[in-house]
């Protein structure tokens, strides 16, 4: 596992023992494909090692190279360098940079207690750089950066180095989340230029960093429903971003959503009076033309562009519905969220004829449907017929014919049927993971599986047999860049679902996806970012951390898996990267280990939890082996020691949205604080490690294979002694599990064959 996530070492590339011209641009070539997934691998690292580790305050924090060198073996391991100028790609490991400095600080745990504001700037380096960036954003997501004063947080941005006032911006804010902190919101307002005065000069600021700083103030304020934030921030969805690049406005319109969604999270259209206009302009942005208030509309408009602002996204008096979109269904999905609002999931309506096909591009109905669901959350279920529903008849019945050859292709557009068809199953794909994050459901895990297997076998056969659940011939009418981009989102929701849990079905299909090379498709830098937080999630805390189900974690999750992925390190054009780390957010420890009160180690135990009944499922049962992961909270009623070796306990426990514990807070009286779970051993049992399957219990052995007996002469003893599996010290062993004890009576045991050794001779 950890050789999957390591990118500390040059990789292997297979070349002829004369290399020619060919043979050197063929060691390029595959050097840029082994670039592309090295790059990634610290999503993965970062998930997989989360706050499995504690620094030493006397020692600077270590980060680990990322190495873009191969090597030749048939030239006795001849170093070759990855040659870039050839290619049109300017600073290639500055982004992998900053994510490996993330991953470094996500592997500190959180809240501990000697984290000191001293210790942080000890880290500092004298020249600013994307590693330290990202290790203040992984600072931020622990929380940890609630010991900087402003004046730190002046001393950084006085740098003038963009990325590490981004990474700042954004760790400032995820560590005061839902605070509203006055100075933090001024200093992220200040790097937002559409809300300076007219007046004051413009400040030519990255759009990257504007971005941050609409996402930062979305988390300072969330759930606050703070009315002006949200009517900025409203502004800001269908606003260009007065930064260098134009390119990347669509990012800014998609952080901007996010944000908007982040302060009025869950507080769905009862809390708010102007709700109705509000809404009306969210669904302008997206292309609705349901639209009630137009004339308070239209002056919301014309009174923006008289501001002195910046103008809105629009060709002509028409909004450029390409870039709002995605901001405002990622917007109204996380204001409704779980909200069972009908009308609401109604205006988000999925085209069902031909026609309206022509006019919705194919990722943006993948968007409608993580949307809908999302509202209409109590709905959601992990079944074939329940994906099935989501696809509106006129679609099903085009595409199932088609690949039958029942009807004529050249009546319908057939790649655009198939592509709603893909994108409708993907977005319902991720609105399952979502529902069921860390639950470990098995039904869930089967048919995302089922899925991801036969997105696979549509691109390259696979020897796994599934229940045929999709039409036959994607690749006649879908371009393989669009399947593999599904096939890797199912995948990515598939590991959300199984979280923490180290599942060996999933880690196979996770680890033949990554071992793919580019000629059996296009695998390209965000499909290998995809499959390294795939097997991080996998293994989330080195499995002692699972995902949440809270409005906040599935927010954050949302964010994690917008379904845009990077073509490139340096790709921030859509959504930025350094928003994939927000998983953070959505995690809590949820492993639970027995340790023996006498001897203080840990044990293996078996337990039997039980989950309280909900509006879904009835009250269930069922058992599991310690170390183990523990439900959430909400829905875990009881916890029972079972098993004949250990004394019975049952642990109840009310079922209420709160977290489990905090590493480190030692004042919360839970029983579950830590993680630990003390239990006491009965006398004459093993534990399960040393009798795995209970033949050295004292109940279970002949007590004269270990006692003497004045019948029989040495000789027969000492016989009996060498071919008997029992000795005195596994008998004391069944008493107690002092280990001064134990190594007493080993000693006694092998004093007193000695001694009748000596007798016998």
């Amino acid at each position: 596992m950890r050789r999957l996530l390591c990118s500390a070492r040059p990789v292997a590339i297979q070349t002829s023992t004369n290399p020619t011209a060919s043979d050197q641009d063929l060691q390029q070539q595959q050097l840029w494909n082994f670039a592309q997934r090295t790059t990634a691998l610290p999503f993965g690292r970062g998930a997989f090692t989360l706050a499995t580790t504690y620094t030493l305050l006397t020692e600077a924090l270590v980060f680990p190279k990322i190495i873009l060198a191969g090597r030749l073996p048939a030239q006795q391991n001849a170093t070759v360098n990855l040659d870039l100028s050839t290619r049109s790609v300017s600073e290639f490991s500055s982004w992998a940079e900053f994510h490996n400095g993330v991953a470094a600080g996500l592997r500190l745990a959180p809240f501990q207690e000697k984290m000191l504001r001293t210790w942080i700037q000890y880290n500092r380096p004298s020249e600013p750089n994307f590693t330290h960036a990202g290790l203040l954003l992984a600072f931020g997501l622990h929380e940890h950066l609630r010991v900087l004063t402003m004046t730190d947080a002046y001393r950084y941005l006085s740098q003038e180095h963009d990325i590490t006032t981004l990474g700042l911006l954004l760790g400032l804010a995820t560590s005061h989340r839902g605070t509203m902190h006055p100075a933090i919101s001024k200093m992220l307002y200040f790097h937002v230029p559409s809300r300076h005065p007219s007046s004051t000069p413009e400040l030519e600021l990255p759009t990257l960093l504007q971005s941050a700083a609409v996402m930062g103030i979305g988390l300072l304020y969330e759930g606050s429903a703070h009315a002006l934030t949200m009517k900025i921030l409203l502004g800001e969805i269908g606003r260009r971003s007065g930064g260098d690049n134009v390119l990347e406005r669509e990012g800014y319109a998609v952080a901007a959503g996010s944000a908007l969604g982040f302060v009025a999270l869950g507080r769905g259209s009862d809390a708010f009076g102007f709700m109705d206009t509000f809404l009306d302009r969210l669904f302008e942005y997206i292309g609705s033309k349901e639209v009630y208030h137009e004339k308070f509309l239209n002056a919301t408009i014309a009174a923006d562009d008289q501001s002195g602002n910046t103008g809105q996204m629009m060709d002509g008096s028409q909004i450029n519905v390409d870039v709002t979109a995605p901001g405002a269904i990622i917007a109204l999905a996380l204001i409704f969220l779980k909200a069972e609002s009908e009308e609401i999931a109604a205006r988000l309506s999925i085209p069902d004829t031909h026609f309206d096909l022509q006019y919705v591009r194919p990722d943006f109905v993948m968007l409608r449907i993580i949307a809908r669901n999302l509202i209409l959350w109590s709905r959601i279920q992990p079944s074939i017929d329940w994906i099935g529903s989501q696809i509106p008849e006129t679609i099903k019945v085009g595409v199932f014919s088609m690949s039958e050859e029942a009807i004529d292709c050249d009546e319908f557009d057939a790649e655009a049927l198939f592509q709603a068809y893909i994108n409708i199953v993907t977005g319902a794909c991720i609105a399952i993971g979502l529902k069921y994050a860390g639950s470990r459901n098995g039904d869930a895990q089967e048919l995302l599986y089922s899925y991801t297997v036969h997105f696979l076998n549509e691109i390259k056969h696979v020897s796994v047999q599934t229940p045929s659940i999709l039409p036959k011939g994607l690749l006649q009418y879908v371009d393989r860049g669009t399947l593999e981009l599904c096939l890797h989102l199912i995948a990515l929701s598939l590991s959300v679902v199984m979280a923490g849990s180290g599942q060996l079905q999933t880690f196979r299909l996770l680890r033949y996806l990554r071992g793919r090379s580019s000629a059996e498709g296009q695998v390209n830098y965000g499909l290998q970012m995809a499959v390294s937080l795939a097997i991080g999630f996998l293994f989330l805390g080195g499995g002692t951390h699972s995902f949440s189900t809270s409005n906040s974690a599935i927010a954050a999750l949302l964010i994690t898996l917008y379904p845009r992925l990077p073509t490139g390190p340096n790709d921030n054009r859509c959504h930025l990267q350094a928003f994939r780390h927000l998983y953070v957010i959505a995690t809590e420890p949820r492993r639970v280990q027995t340790v023996d009160v006498d001897t203080g180690l840990p044990v293996y135990c078996p337990l039997e939890v039980t989950v309280a009944e909900t509006e879904y499922y009835d009250e269930t049962n069922y058992c599991d082996v310690t170390p183990c992961l523990l439900p959430e909270r909400s829905v875990l009623k009881n916890v029972r020691v079972c098993g004949p070796r250990y004394w019975p306990q049952l642990i109840k426990i009310t079922p209420e949205d709160k977290p489990w514990w905090r590493s480190g807070d030692k004042t919360d009286p839970d029983p579950f604080n830590g993680g630990v779970l003390y239990i006491k051993r009965k006398v004459g049992s093993c534990s399960y490690s040393d009798d795995p399957i209970g033949c050295q219990s004292l109940l279970s052995r002949a007590m004269h294979e270990v006692c003497d007996t004045p019948s029989t002469s040495c000789s027969t003893q000492l016989n009996r002694a060498s071919h008997s599996s029992f000795r005195v010290d596994q008998l004391v062993s069944t008493f107690s599990a002092n280990p001064s004890l134990i190594a007493f009576a080993k000693l006694c045991c092998e004093s007193w064959k000695d001694r009748q050794v000596l007798y016998s001779v």
